[in-house]
């Protein structure tokens, strides 16, 4: 894709390994300064959505990072997920980062985790250089923000799409939320 998609391109039953995102973290690799963390309570009770609940808030995120996360030079992400009862071969994830000004192509991920034993916790670090931005740049983006579609695969099968948006702030932040979770 070289733009932003409009939609989801599966639907929430396209999982069906029962891959379930446990945690993340989004660190500097330079000073390991963590810029957002999230983890479920492994003891919390199943969350009971209203009737009317737009189940497409579970797939998006709202990030709010600090204006000085666009001049890292590089940044890791650890993402501690579990899957379900059958074997998950060639998990991939390609994730593509857009500018939201302009709806350009910043960057693009392509990274594959080869097995997955059934029932079992896996974590997955991943290591991103970050595009190397002029100022004018890093100000468009702090002006307008960026976003990214990030889809998973199984052998080649889409199974999980989910979307993300950025903004860069100047000073310091609060937590950040994850929507439809606590």
């Amino acid at each position: 894709f070289t733009s932003p998609t409009k939609d989801f391109l599966c639907p929430l039953s396209a999982n069906t390994y029962g891959i379930d995102f446990l945690s993340f973290k989004i660190r500097d690799m330079d000073t390991q300064h963590v810029v957002f963390e999230f983890a479920k309570d492994p003891n919390a009770p199943p969350v009971q959505y209203p009737e009317n609940f737009d189940y497409n808030q579970l797939r998006s995120i709202n990030y709010k990072f600090p204006a000085q996360f666009l001049r890292y030079e590089t940044v890791g992400t650890t993402l501690r997920f579990r899957v379900g009862p059958q074997e998950v071969h060639n998990f991939r994830m390609i994730e593509r980062h857009y500018h939201n000004g302009t709806g350009a192509l910043m960057k693009s991920y392509d990274f594959n985790f080869s097995f997955c034993i059934p029932n079992s916790t896996n974590e997955w670090e991943a290591i991103y250089d970050m595009p190397p931005l002029r100022e004018r740049e890093v100000q468009s983006l702090i002006d307008h923000g960026s976003c990214s579609d990030s889809f998973y695969f199984v052998n080649n099968k889409l199974i999980m799409h989910n979307k993300a948006m950025y903004q860069y702030i100047d000073g310091q932040l609060g937590p950040a939320q994850v929507p439809g979770r606590s």
